[in-house]
């Protein structure tokens, strides 16, 4: 019997696919979505899950917003990353390492999700030194999408009374979008961008 003999190209070709085939394996499956399969299109009489929020936010996330020039610093971009931890009894802890047109500074959030009651709460800390909590709610539709509107108490940065509004937009498990508006001395609220977050589900 003849031994079968293997070129040059095809032997990388082999070790090639037997590499894709050991990564595919080795990846951590995709996040779903939190709606459940009905197996049918939805229907208007459908109950809603409560989020899941265990499930949703805990991970590192990166985000790029690109500001306007006011109250709160320079116009530009700024990037960075956001990292989630679960305290338990629906409590999560932020960090957010960010640079850029504010230059380097962090912000460090609690949230807290009461599924019950359909409410979200968060008190913020910036390293450029100013503190503020939110309050608000969540809702959300038979498609998946999930809203959080949070309204902030006035604080005081460089002179001015400032107040932020955060409307996050959770489109999907793997990112959200945040509307921001900011009032400045008791003026209307105005669009401070609209930043994105892509969370890494191999972090």
């Amino acid at each position: 019997m003849v031994a079968a003999r293997y070129t040059v190209p095809r032997m990388k070709a082999i070790v090639l696919a037997a590499l894709a085939a050991l990564t595919l394996q080795s990846q951590a499956p995709l996040p779903k979505g939190q709606m459940p399969d009905l197996g049918r299109p939805t229907k208007p009489g459908d109950a809603l899950p409560p989020f899941d929020a265990d499930s949703y936010f805990p991970g590192t996330w990166r985000f790029e917003w690109d500001v306007p020039e006011g109250a709160l610093g320079d116009a530009g971009r700024i990037e960075g990353t956001t990292t989630y931890k679960a305290l338990g009894g629906g409590k999560f802890d932020a960090a957010t390492n960010a640079t850029g047109a504010w230059g380097a500074f962090t912000l460090h959030e609690v949230l807290t999700y009461e599924k019950d009651d359909k409410k979200v709460s968060r008190s913020a800390t910036d390293s450029r030194g100013f503190a503020y909590q939110q309050t608000g709610t969540i809702g959300g539709d038979l498609g998946g999408f999930w809203n959080i509107y949070l309204e902030a108490t006035p604080f005081t940065f460089n002179g001015h009374s400032i107040r932020i509004k955060h409307n996050m937009r959770l489109l999907s498990p793997l990112n959200y979008k945040v509307g921001v508006t900011v009032s400045v001395d008791g003026g209307p609220f105005k669009n401070y961008g609209n930043p994105w977050w892509r969370k890494d589900p191999t972090a």
